[in-house]
């Protein structure tokens, strides 16, 4: 028997009112799902604070790190990698009468019982996080696939002319063990972006060098500089992965790999591109295991989250997200989607590509070569009787118009468009040839989207902010007397980029009887966001501003990620 239950222990140990935990146990009882996850997901409390409580609850020791070089072979060794990663644990010592074990759910009595059968001894477990544990694993496992710098010794030590290229693809790259270099390299370079959890890979060549930079949080990094006379073999090895023509280096080519990475499903983009020295190569990587699809999770919040979720509940209009390439807008299109993915819905999308699929949605990937292209879709899929349509972007004017009869006709369409802020989006229809009462009479809100990146919550560092910096914001000193500002410095938990993650700054314009009436008049972005703004719209940077006073990033992110929306009226 326990003597306490969580929830007293969390009052007890932690930040935690009575009010919060009041509504984390209606989550929980809502969603189906432990107290713990409610909580996390409410923001109340941090994973940390509820793995130290479930330490005190049960007895059992909380580890707040874990030393992956201080885990010997013999200690890991008898237990699948497999196993490990689907029970998120990992053996930290072995001793003559019992075993140290790191575990994430020291509840997984099966799995703690099979690991007794393994050793022939008992087992002592610890509680440690997940993604401790599962970075732990794959660092230990691929001992044996060898380092970078092992890695590019062998390259420079190999005769590379006579690399075979018709390679069979590993089904998890932590279990290959080829021992050719070039995969090897390959493999060790899709691995280390996973765990970095960079969303881009570029291989570029240049004169005398090629150059391998991870994008992460949205900014590019050096991470390493493979000698130039293996450029050709890396090249055409993902190209071979991606089903690509190695023959044809003449023009651009596009392709896709699917793999795993200790145990995740990765989906990689292939595109390759001509340059004066080479094949210049960008692989976008998408893990399916990450998919945000909550509202909260991607920062829509207070307000802003009523607004959004009033669009989505409307029978028919258009919404559109706006915002420049990399702001997260198909994820915000995936997240509303499924917020409103009921059985009393037909739901249909037309992407390029599909990034990800959507239980319950039939999506559809446009197709130029077949000249399946997006008008040519949406006038189909009308016939489909759908009640929601997402179409991936609106890219000219026959799309945007058969949008906009779909939406007069009692259709609610969701769509992108590339613009700046969300008053620009009314002006962009109209220029594609859109009339403006047509613009007026289906659009019923615009969300501009950027994404900041978030601060490391293990070395960011009080600061106390300039008049200009708060200028800067739209803030006044006494706006932040209360309040605690950080500053970003770097540690090994965050790779010393101060920065961990993303989120999801929205601006929303909701169209009213006055909006319209400017846009049937065809008047100008900055007239139209005055109006919006006059009806109590918070500008990108005010709502990123809060993000700040939350503590959530820094100042000098929210200039860097709003810098076309210094001037405000």
């Amino acid at each position: 028997m326990l003597d306490k239950s969580l929830g007293n222990i969390l009052l007890e140990n932690t930040a935690l009112t009575e009010a919060q935990l009041e509504e984390g146990l209606l989550v929980q009882r809502e969603k189906g799902i432990r107290l713990g996850e409610a909580l996390i997901q409410l923001r109340f409390l941090r994973s940390e604070d509820i793995l130290k409580a479930i330490s005190i609850q049960l007895g059992i020791p909380y580890l707040s790190s874990i030393k992956p070089e201080d885990i010997p072979s013999d200690a890991f060794s008898p237990v699948p990698i497999n196993f490990a990663k689907k029970n998120e644990l990992i053996p930290l010592a072995k001793y003559p009468d019992h075993v140290d074990v790191a575990i994430a759910d020291p509840c997984n009595i099966p799995a703690l019982d099979d690991l007794r059968l393994i050793y022939g001894t008992s087992v002592r477990p610890m509680i440690a996080g997940g993604s401790q544990i599962t970075e732990a694993i794959n660092i230990v496992y691929n001992r044996s696939t060898g380092a970078d710098r092992t890695v590019m010794s062998d390259l420079q030590e190999e005769n590379l002319d006579n690399i075979s290229q018709a390679l069979e693809e590993p089904v998890d790259l932590l279990d290959a063990d080829d021992e050719a270099p070039i995969i090897r390299l390959v493999n060790s370079l899709m691995f280390r972006a996973v765990k970095q959890k960079a969303s881009d890979i570029h291989v570029e060549p240049f004169e005398k060098e090629l150059v391998v930079r991870f994008r992460i949080d949205g900014v590019l990094y050096d991470i390493m500089h493979p000698p130039k006379k293996v450029q050709n073999s890396v090249i055409s090895r993902i190209k071979i992965m991606a089903n690509l023509n190695i023959a044809e280096k003449r023009l651009p080519q596009d392709g896709r790999i699917r793999i795993k990475i200790a145990g995740k499903d990765i989906d990689i983009r292939v595109s390759t591109l001509p340059t004066s020295f080479g094949e210049s190569v960008v692989m976008r990587l998408l893990d399916k295991s990450k998919v945000v699809l909550d509202l909260g999770a991607i920062g829509v919040q207070g307000k802003t989250h009523d607004q959004m979720m009033d669009l989505i509940n409307r029978a028919h209009g258009i919404i559109l997200v706006t915002g420049p390439t990399g702001s997260g807008k198909t994820m915000t299109l995936y997240a509303m989607l499924s917020q409103i993915n009921t059985t009393d819905l037909k739901i249909i999308t037309v992407e390029d590509p599909v990034e990800y699929q959507l239980p319950g949605i039939n999506q559809i990937q446009v197709n130029a070569k077949i000249d399946l292209t997006f008008a040519g879709a949406l006038r189909s899929i009308l016939r489909q009787d759908p009640d929601v349509v997402m179409i991936g972007e609106i890219r000219d004017k026959e799309t945007a118009e058969i949008a906009i009869q779909a939406s007069l006709t009692g259709h609610l369409v969701i769509s992108t468009l590339h613009t700046n802020d969300s008053a620009s989006s009314a002006t962009r229809l109209i220029d594609m040839g859109v009339e403006p009462f047509l613009v007026a009479s289906s659009v019923i809100g615009i969300i501009a989207q950027r994404l900041v990146r978030t601060l490391c919550k293990e070395c960011r560092e009080r600061q106390i902010p300039s008049d200009f910096e708060l200028m800067q914001l739209g803030l006044k000193r006494e706006d932040v007397a209360d309040k605690f500002i950080y500053k970003a410095k770097g540690c090994a938990s965050c790779l010393d980029t101060g920065y961990s993650g993303r989120l999801g700054v929205h601006e929303i314009l909701m169209m009213d009887d006055e909006v319209r009436a400017l846009i049937m008049k065809n008047s100008d972005a900055a007239t139209v966001k005055r109006k919006a703004m006059e009806k109590g719209m918070r500008t990108l940077r005010e709502i990123a501003a809060d993000k700040v006073l939350q503590g959530e990033t820094t100042i000098e992110e929210i200039l860097r990620v709003t810098q076309e929306d210094v001037v405000r009226e």
